[in-house]
């Protein structure tokens, strides 16, 4: 019997919402967000003013999203290759 068809057929959706995605891209978040708003927005800040929070929060989002869809392609591809 062909083992293929009794794995589940994993989506790249489910790779991007793993716990392995989510946590890494939280991680790059945190790490490259805050040193992109200090290096943007340091000045704004040091002037005793808070930056836009739509400025913030794609501050955030870019890395997090970024690093979360690399890390749910490289797993899709390595399971993908793995057939």
């Amino acid at each position: 019997m062909d083992d293929r068809n009794e794995r589940p057929n994993v989506t790249f959706s489910r790779f991007l919402v793993s716990p392995v995605a989510v946590s890494r891209g939280l991680r790059i978040s945190a790490i490259i967000g805050t040193l992109l708003i200090l290096i943007n927005q340091g000045d704004v800040m040091l002037a005793g003013a808070m930056p836009a929070l739509w400025k913030i929060l794609l501050t955030y989002l870019v890395p997090y999203g970024v690093s979360s869809y690399s890390t749910a392609a490289l797993l899709y591809e390595t399971k993908k290759a793995a057939r």
